[in-house]
């Protein structure tokens, strides 16, 4: 599958702010970028650092005023398709370092509150299993609800209201998993066929060694998703961030499947 991506954010800034984005897809395995291309209105600075555990990059920007981005890209997704459901969780002792913040509870995911629960509702499943039907409680008793969270809003939040967008659902899958002590992380992902079109947050689970995505929203498939970023939840991965004042204008992003490209000699 190979698929087009564009983004255009329009923002403004009153003074000179310091600007973190977090926008274009990553360079691993299982999505090949084919083409990419990044502009950005006349700025004060532009650096790359890498991002969360060395997948993908963010951008520093020093800039003022009007703020006009725009990515395009073109990626293939080569990552075969895997049934969580039947894989095992991995022994504490066996998990590698990579894995293990991943085990513990952050901001918008208090892991810890949700222990009793989790082990009430699905302690008698393993694995990949459990995560199946923690993924399936989600999906049953959640309502996607656009704008019925904000920046504050954890899992917590979102397991009383029963309700939430993309993040939110990520969230208390996250905090269900870490519950279970299998170790969770968010990711955010182009993916084909969300609605409304956007920035989409997934989960990623460590099962049987590997990472594996997940989406409790049930719009994301595995083959139809590119990475963009991991981390311990929406803060890690915010495709944003501004040290100051911002009136955002507009944004746009489009994800569509396109033709696959052929090397050629």
């Amino acid at each position: 599958m190979t698929l087009q991506i564009n983004v255009q954010l329009d923002y403004s800034f009153e003074a000179p702010c310091d600007v973190l984005l977090q926008v274009e897809a990553a360079t691993i395995a299982g999505q090949r970028i084919e083409q990419s291309h990044m502009s950005v209105t006349p700025h004060d600075y532009f650096g790359r650092v890498a991002a969360q555990d060395h997948i993908g990059e963010r951008i520093w920007l020093r800039t003022a005023g009007r703020m006009l981005v725009d990515y395009q890209a073109t990626v293939t997704i080569d990552r075969n398709p895997v049934d969580y459901a039947i894989l095992s969780a991995v022994p504490f002792h066996r998990l590698p370092g990579e894995a293990v913040p991943y085990l513990l509870p952050s901001r918008y995911c208090p892991s810890n509150q949700f222990v009793d629960l989790v082990q009430t509702e699905f302690g008698a499943l393993e694995g990949g299993a459990k995560i199946a039907a923690m993924r399936d409680w989600i999906a049953g008793h959640l309502s996607y609800v656009p704008g019925s969270s904000n920046s504050d809003t954890t899992a917590v939040d979102t397991f009383h209201g029963r309700e939430g967008i993309c993040r939110d659902y990520a969230h208390l899958m996250i905090t269900f998993a870490r519950a279970a002590d299998i170790p969770a992380r968010i990711a955010s992902v182009y993916a084909l066929g969300v609605t409304p079109p956007d920035f989409h947050a997934v989960v990623e689970v460590f099962l049987d060694g590997e990472w594996h995505l997940v989406d409790a929203t049930d719009m994301a498939k595995a083959s139809e998703t590119v990475l963009i970023g991991v981390g311990r939840d929406i803060g890690d991965v915010a495709f944003l961030t501004a040290f100051g004042p911002l009136e955002m204008n507009s944004q746009n992003v489009t994800v569509a499947a396109a033709s696959p490209v052929v090397a050629t000699d």
